[in-house]
């Protein structure tokens, strides 16, 4: 693990971080499809697609079922339409929170961290799933996709929050699930550690370039206070 610099505040991911939106997507995923006349996918399908954003989920999952090739663009905006439907229907009801989140939000608290969400979802699914699992109180700023003109792995999302909290990038942490995050971290000059169990698109999580990697967010304290 990388020796971590002393921190003002933590940037954290959502999808596959602190809550397992698996369950919400494959369902809404599944809704569209079935409304589209294209045959269903499995959620370990839908798995590998989260990560990029709803626009880029769904435009995946059709491609997938297509056999891999493009599809028509008017077609993909439909689905688009339509998942965002479902989803905003589903958002939260099939979700759980993964084990130590709380406890590991309450000991970043106690550090004095300013604590902010960040996520490629959008912002109103993202502050609706927060305070339906009970973690919003948590957070001073929510920042989804939307937010901003590109997403993660883009740094913007990272610079502009880290602007907003009124910090710097080298003493703001982003705690995420993916290369998404720790290529985002890395062009933005962010630390970033990443959880074992989240998504990162089907790829061994431990292989991407991070400064260290949890197995609960609960351990993220005590990565802080590891001296490498």
């Amino acid at each position: 693990m990388t020796f971590l610099p002393a921190l003002d505040a933590a940037m954290i991911d959502l999808d596959g971080t602190m809550v397992d939106t698996l369950p919400d997507f494959a369902v809404a995923i599944g809704l569209m499809l079935d409304e589209l006349g294209r045959p269903a996918v499995t959620p370990a399908i839908v798995a590998t697609m989260i990560g990029q954003g709803a626009d880029h989920l769904v435009r995946a999952v059709l491609e997938h079922v297509a056999g891999g090739v493009a599809v028509d663009a008017t077609f993909v905006a439909q689905g688009q339409q339509r998942f965002r439907q479902h989803y905003g229907e589903v958002n939260g009801r099939h979700a759980v929170v993964f084990p130590g989140v709380v406890g590991g939000l309450e000991a970043l608290r106690r550090r004095g961290l300013r604590l902010a969400c960040l996520t490629n979802k959008p912002t109103a699914f993202a502050e609706a799933l927060l305070a339906t699992t009970k973690l919003d109180g948590f957070f001073d700023i929510v920042r989804g996709g939307d937010a901003f003109l590109r997403i993660k792995p883009d740094p913007m999302p990272l610079v502009q929050t880290c602007e907003a909290l009124g910090t710097l990038p080298a003493r703001t942490l982003m705690v995420g699930d993916s290369s998404n995050d720790a290529r985002a971290a890395r062009a933005a000059g962010c630390p970033v550690v990443l959880a074992t169990y989240g998504y990162n698109h089907g790829e061994p999580v431990r292989e991407v370039d991070a400064d260290g990697f949890f197995d609960s967010l609960a351990d993220v304290s005590r990565l802080l206070d590891a001296k490498g």
